[in-house]
């Protein structure tokens, strides 16, 4: 069953036609949302910044061009994600909080409470950085503020992002699909007629076929690299898996066999995130200096950092060195998110319990150390795939058609967020009526 397909039947079934309207209506909402401007940023002067800056992009693909707006949503879901990693890591340091983790519904509830207060702290300081920054530009974004505007501009842009991380919540529960993922789906589809035809305005010159050469090898590029990342998404490794005899109540159960699938993709797109965050950071920092005197040498080493620390600047050594910082990066957080995320201790332990084993492995520590390093061959798979995503892949892409790295609006990981989102969100889908097909059948 196809996406089509799976849509036409649900829409068949009144509740699930209910779902899909009421994630449709939240989504639109949003997007409504990026395209209402606070009144005091200056648009020239943020076309100006985002041309010149590349990563500001990648920041502003996540908010769904809300940033390039300076909308209420203008952080998009950054701070919440940001605020869920950070929870996530602290379940690995706290024995305390993975000890709440593991009450079942109660501690997931009492985490993610902890989690929406942690938004709206790293939210605060994140519209207070964006403040300093839209000041500290040329020309200008802000005007000088007194402390009352700066805190309206804080305030505004953390309720908004306070209102959409309730929007996603809304959508999980009552909707089809994550919300937060959707919402971010939502952002990147819906600035992409006017970024494709932003692109094809700046490079139109009146050249007939010519003009579209560049465009038609983009394309036939995106519709590969669409395929290989469907084929890496879901492509798994099947751990041979073999249930023991065992009795369950009065009834005894067979020993049967199956599979223990292990995602070669399985962190996603976080760490994705995770490398775009630390490779902004520099940038951040230097633009707070740009208001310095001249003659300072941190002015100097902040103007340099912006001139140089840039993945297409013209200085090649820089180039370099920053495109393999942001591969390896991207490396590293892939096998730290799944380290974290997969537990090999816990799911060898799940297996001892429930009286299953591997063939050939005995149970307990040596099923640990065997999924430990299959999880890691697969793991480096899945990091090489998520490093020439995002680095290889664009740099290869602007040579071959010509259009600069930073014009490029469907680049990897905006590709890798759509095709990754629409798969789960058909699982989900294809799962519903699965389920409800097998109640019709019983009642």
């Amino acid at each position: 069953m196809n996406l089509f397909e799976a849509l036409v039947n649900a829409l068949r079934l009144p509740e699930l036609r209910n779902k899909i309207l009421f994630t449709g209506g939240i989504l639109i909402i949003f997007r409504l949302f990026a395209n209402i401007a606070l009144p005091q940023a200056q648009p020239a002067a943020l076309a100006a910044l985002f041309n010149a800056q590349p990563l500001l992009g990648l920041l502003d693909l996540f908010s769904g061009g809300g940033l390039s707006r300076f909308s209420v949503v203008a952080m998009g879901m950054n701070p919440y994600i940001n605020a869920t990693i950070i929870m996530q890591l602290m379940t690995v340091i706290s024995e305390r909080i993975k000890e709440i983790q593991k009450e079942g519904e109660m501690g997931r509830r009492r985490i993610q409470r902890w989690s929406r207060y942690l938004t709206v702290a790293l939210g605060a300081g994140q519209a207070y950085g964006f403040t300093v920054l839209f000041q500290n530009t040329t020309p200008a974004i802000l005007p000088a503020l007194d402390w009352f505007p700066r805190l309206e501009i804080i305030l505004t842009l953390t309720a908004g992002t306070v209102m959409i991380m309730w929007f996603g919540e809304l959508i999980t529960e009552y909707g089809i699909g994550n919300g937060v993922s959707l919402i971010i789906f939502a952002g990147i589809i819906g600035r992409g007629p006017a970024g494709v035809a932003s692109v094809f305005a700046g490079r139109s010159t009146g050249g007939g076929l010519a003009d579209y050469i560049p465009f038609i090898i983009f394309g036939a590029v995106a519709l590969i690299m669409t395929a290989v990342i469907i084929e890496v998404q879901q492509a798994v490794r099947k751990i041979p898996i073999q249930s023991a005899q065992r009795t369950v109540g009065l009834r005894q159960v067979q020993s049967r066999a199956s599979f223990l699938p292990l995602r070669v993709n399985h962190a996603g797109v976080i760490p994705i995130i995770f490398a775009i965050s630390v490779m902004f950071l520099p940038t951040i920092v230097a633009n707070y200096f740009n208001a310095a005197p001249v003659d300072t040498w941190y002015y100097k080493a902040a103007h340099w950092i912006q001139g140089n620390f840039a993945p297409d600047t013209t200085n090649l050594p820089m180039a370099i060195t920053y495109n393999v910082l942001y591969f390896v990066f991207t490396f590293a957080f892939t096998y730290f998110y799944t380290a974290i995320t997969f537990e090999v201790h816990d799911v060898a332990d799940n297996l001892k319990r429930y009286s299953s084993f591997i063939p050939g492995i005995r149970p307990g520590r040596p099923t640990e150390d065997y999924l430990a390093a299959v999880m890691n061959r697969v793991t480096f798979a899945g990091a090489c795939f998520l490093g020439f995503i995002t680095v290889i892949l664009p740099i290869a892409t602007a040579k071959i058609s010509g259009i600069p790295h930073n014009q490029m609006y469907l680049g990897g990981t905006a590709i890798l967020i759509v095709v990754g989102v629409a798969l789960d969100t058909m699982k989900q889908l294809q799962t519903q009526l699965v389920m409800r097909q097998y109640r019709g059948f019983i009642t």
